[in-house]
């Protein structure tokens, strides 16, 4: 299912919900969970850094008042040489982009 088919079922279902419901179905959209997941950031049309076997994307909550933040993490390997592959010595590390300052795009891996 598409992201926009899924905004629009929230859309005509959240109204009916508790506001504890609306925020589980709010979290649910907003992480990612997959198998393999990759992250290219930008500076202008360059890419500069690049994230593979993304198993898990989410967005930061506070720890006290559980409020959505403007970032989200993760963990992937580092594409150090930006070469698509995974090469020896590319290690898992986890990672932070801005909602607001960063550019990037986020997919699945096609293979």
């Amino acid at each position: 299912m598409n992201r926009l088919a899924i905004a629009l079922c929230v859309a005509a279902v959240l109204p009916g919900c508790t506001q504890e419901r609306q925020n589980q179905i709010r979290r649910e959209i907003q992480n990612w969970t997959g198998t393999n997941g990759i992250l290219e950031i930008y500076a202008g049309d360059k890419l500069v850094k690049r994230f593979m076997k993304i198993d898990k994307m989410s967005t930061a909550y506070g720890t006290d008042d559980h409020v959505p933040r403007s970032y989200r993490f993760g963990y992937g390997v580092l594409d150090e040489n930006l070469n698509g592959v995974v090469d020896p010595g590319e290690k898992r590390v986890y990672f932070e982009i801005s909602d607001y300052a960063t550019n990037y795009v986020f997919y699945e891996s096609p293979h």
